[in-house]
């Protein structure tokens, strides 16, 4: 059938018709086209270990929020940090570069802000961007329209912010305020417009101070020892037996574990200003609680191997405590997230700023490539791309965070950031991204005496270098040492594979533009900076 048989009205029915068709093809077309950025909500806490989550393991503690993540999303199962301790990660982490380029070596320096960061890309790229709760950078936030961070370290009860250059003080618990005032920018945003928010928790971080609702929680509890809690360091080097991390010999009665008196008067000073931060009914309340246990412990009298198991009891159940407040916070977020129609197009990441030893070779707190402290959580959920329950069993570490956002957001990674977008592996379009890790650690001389020391870390095996006041290496297997118990560096067995790990090592120094002469220039500004 021509046109010219069509008769007039139908012809003009099929014309609009074809129009209509024409015009919804080409709407469906712009929709096709045009990029929607997802928002991102990135929740970091500070010295949460993995196996205090209970999505990677069930048997220490249950966090039902935490695990949600993985349900919903993704968990990775060898995800690692580049330098572990606070400041060094937290700039790694914005920067997307190892330490020694981004300048944040140790706790002591000041982080320049004057560079490249990933929120500062997003904000030009029509990102709203805020950070709520810990910061422990020493400079002022830049890259945010809106920033309250804990002042240094930050407090547990009634702690002061400083918020866009002024001081403010808040009432309650830190992780409860970190978290509201989390929820009030979500709903103060502008609606138009994507968003990033970084939610730092300063919990679980020393001296775990838990809410008051949460006291008598674990109190009936008796926690399994680790395997190697009564480790003596046999087969290690000089950097394992020369730390200043033990539970017995350097956690403190009245700091750490709240025994009133039992300290030195430094102890005592120290723990009093965290203790004036209360108000009456709350001092009272911690009082009633916390004096009973002095009382007992007093009257018991625990020594040698006695005494560390009650250390290591008593600090399990008050970091747990407050484990268990990020994730009612946490929980409280999603559910957010759910009720404002955002959870679809909202990407969720819960980690760590590194790992944490909780009684591990004897040990408290971080900072060596040994894997309680290497490895970080990290659990990430993206409707909108990411299948529920995915694990990733590809080794990723905190230099990806950035290159990941920005490769969500469809912005072009800039050369200057070293680490590598884990979307391939989220989406399961690759098993992995990289067959080894460069670490590296520069904070010695400093708290708890872990020498200098880099390293590197495949699927398998482990090579670390101690220098500076030391020049030893370590060498394990780990899948025949998955405790790192015994140095096999002068096994003849494994001298093969060192030879390989030591060229492989090299290499990774250069393509992350490492060297000797970098420490050297890292070691003297230190001496100048300990002279001055």
């Amino acid at each position: 059938m021509t046109i010219k048989n069509i008769k007039p009205n139908r012809f003009f029915l099929l014309l609009i018709l074809c129009i209509e068709l024409g015009c919804i093809n080409s709407s469906n077309s712009k929709q096709e086209n045009k990029k929607v950025q997802p928002n991102i909500i990135y929740i970091m806490s500070d010295d949460h270990a993995q196996r205090a989550i209970s999505a990677y393991g069930p048997d220490l503690n249950k966090t039902p929020n935490i695990d949600r993540i993985a349900k919903e999303g993704a968990i990775f199962k060898n995800s690692f940090v580049s330098n572990s301790i606070c400041a060094p990660s937290r700039a790694v982490m914005l920067t997307g570069k190892f330490s020694h380029l981004n300048g944040q070596t140790d706790n002591l320096r000041s982080f320049d802000g004057s560079q490249q960061t990933y929120p500062k890309i997003l904000q030009a790229n029509g990102y709203q961007t805020a950070l709520i709760g810990k910061w422990h950078l020493k400079s002022d936030p830049t890259g945010f329209d809106f920033w309250s961070v804990h002042i240094g370290q930050g407090d547990y009860y009634n702690p002061d912010f400083k918020e866009m250059g002024k001081t403010k003080r808040y009432k309650g618990y830190s992780p409860d305020i970190v978290k509201e005032n989390g929820i009030n920018w979500l709903e103060n945003r502008d609606k138009e417009k994507p968003f990033a928010m970084l939610l730092h928790f300063k919990a679980p971080h020393r001296n775990w101070m838990p809410a008051l609702s949460k006291l008598e929680m674990y109190e009936d509890k008796e926690f399994d020892l680790p395997s190697n809690f009564f480790d003596n360091y046999e087969n290690r080097g000089r950097a394992s037996k020369e730390q200043e991390m033990s539970i017995y010999e350097d956690m403190e009665l009245e700091w750490d574990l709240k025994m009133n008196g039992a300290g030195t008067a430094f102890e005592k000073e120290k723990f009093e200003r965290k203790l004036s931060r209360f108000t009456t009914e709350e001092r009272q309340q911690w009082d009633a609680f916390y004096n009973k246990i002095n009382e007992d412990f007093k009257s018991k009298n625990p020594q040698g191997k006695d005494l560390a198991i009650w250390k290591y009891q008593r600090y399990l159940r008050d970091y747990l405590k407050v484990v268990s407040s990020v994730d009612d916070n946490i929980g409280d977020v999603l559910n957010y997230l759910d009720e404002h129609g955002l959870a679809e197009n909202t990407i969720v990441v819960y980690t760590s700023d590194q790992g944490f030893y909780m009684g591990e070779h004897g040990w408290f707190d971080k900072r060596f490539m040994y894997e309680e402290s290497l490895r970080t959580p990290l659990l990430i959920r993206y409707p909108a791309k990411i299948k529920p329950k995915t694990v990733v069993n590809g080794m990723v570490q905190n230099i990806d965070y950035a290159p990941t956002f920005l490769d969500y957001a469809g912005i072009d990674t800039p050369s200057g950031i070293q680490g590598e977008s884990i979307r391939p592996l989220l989406e399961g379009k690759k098993d992995e991204i990289r067959d080894a890790i460069f670490y590296q650690y520069f904070e010695y001389p400093g708290p708890h005496a872990v020498k200098r020391h880099f390293g590197i870390r495949t699927s398998r095996y482990k090579l670390i270098h101690f220098y500076y006041d030391v020049d030893e290496w370590e060498f394990y297997d780990l899948e025949k040492d998955p405790n790192e118990m015994k140095n096999q560096y002068a096994n003849p067995n494994y001298k093969a594979i060192i030879k390989e790990l030591k060229i492989k090592l090299k290499d990774l120094r250069t393509k992350y533009k490492d060297s000797d002469d970098n420490n050297f220039k890292i070691q003297t500004q230190d001496l100048k900076s300990s002279k001055g």
